[in-house]
């Protein structure tokens, strides 16, 4: 949603009625994972997009009815093999679009909790009865529910809802044979927390930009971490690791990398990695520091479950032999335990009945 919200913001500004059209399931090839999401008004605008080109007409159109007759449309696109490639695909798939006039008030609280870097599930009835279908319900990891679906459906929402967030994935299921939802998971933009400004640091947080994370250095050592040395970073904080890290929040969307091979820095730093949210906590250093680095933890009272969440020596082995070939280790690690938690989508052919979650 984060590519649509500033064009969104100003149609809802401006008074338009706009329809947004969701992927909700894929199967084959697709250009456009599941939650891309395409908004247009009736005055001809356009943002985002739920495919390479294929299918984009057909679902303005139907769109246009959906805002004329205000009733939500279920929409499904079959590419055959023989014409992939015209339309950007490397082979034929098909592809599920639900059409729904764009709420107001859903929709600032979808952004507000992309605003407040929380998770959250935005759901939506893609089929149901004319009265139930396309109502919308957001439920945030703290369990704050907005909306309603109706008394018979909410208790078991949000505890389908909170297994979304524990397994960081969008889908579809069924409530019964004639109501269904889609399910889609809103996570904060990925952050990499950068303890100790070395010069592996300056190639880490270069790539780490490429890739559109969100930096943020530490490093209380004001000759290391400056804004000279690190003009591209996000924030900087010349802190002590204990004052620095609360002032950021760390979350499920955070990666936290340990550098400065400085016990006084990077032991106090790694304490608290592992007692939050982070999805990964890296630390540099040889097996002999890394293997001393754990004695110390041990014998300051960490659990060996919480070392054991460490990836020391940080970065996967690529035989890295300069800092620029160790920022890709480092991050390349971090892609894949971000990708590996975060699941975006279940395998796309399956559909999960409330009765297997009960």
């Amino acid at each position: 949603m984060r590519d649509i919200l500033a064009d969104v913001e100003k149609w809802i500004d401006t008074g338009e009625t706009i329809a947004l059209a969701t992927v909700i399931q894929t199967w084959g090839s697709s250009p456009r994972k599941v939650g891309s999401h395409m908004a247009f008004t009736l005055s001809g605008k356009i943002t985002g997009s739920v495919s390479g080109g294929c299918v984009e007409n057909a679902v303005i159109e139907a769109g246009y009815e959906v805002l004329k007759n205000n009733q939500p449309q279920l929409l499904h696109f079959g590419v055959a093999d023989e014409t992939a490639w015209e339309v950007g695909l490397a082979c034929g798939g098909s592809i599920d679009i639900f059409v729904n006039i764009l709420n107001p008030e859903s929709f600032q609280q979808a952004k507000q909790t992309l605003t407040d870097e929380i998770s959250a599930v935005h759901i939506t009835v893609i089929r149901g009865t004319d009265k139930l279908i396309g109502k919308e319900i957001i439920i945030t990891e703290d369990k704050q529910v907005f909306g309603s679906l109706g008394n018979e459906w909410n208790a078991q929402v949000l505890n389908l809802a909170m297994e979304s967030l524990s397994q960081r994935a969008s889908r579809r299921v069924e409530l019964n044979e004639d109501t269904e939802i889609f399910m889609q998971t809103i996570q904060p933009a990925p952050t990499l927390v950068i303890v100790g400004g070395v010069h592996i640091a300056k190639a880490l947080v270069s790539l780490a930009k490429t890739l559109v994370y969100q930096t943020i250095l530490i490093d209380p050592r004001k000759a290391w971490g400056n804004a000279e040395r690190f003009p591209n970073v996000d924030l900087i904080l010349q802190t002590w690791v204990d004052e620095a890290f609360e002032k950021i929040k760390i979350n499920s969307s955070t990666a936290i990398a340990v550098l400065t091979h400085d016990p006084k820095i990077d032991d106090p730093a790694i304490k608290i990695a592992l007692n939050s949210s982070a999805f990964y906590v890296g630390a540099l250093g040889s097996k002999t520091t890394n293997a001393k680095r754990i004695q110390r933890l041990l014998d300051d009272g960490v659990s060996e479950s919480h070392i054991n969440k460490i990836h020391a020596p940080i970065g996967l082995d690529i035989g890295a032999q300069n800092p620029e070939e160790i920022a890709l280790a480092i991050m390349s690690e971090v892609v894949k335990s971000f990708r590996k938690q975060k699941q975006v989508e279940v395998k796309n052919e399956a559909k999960q009945s409330l009765v297997s979650n009960l």
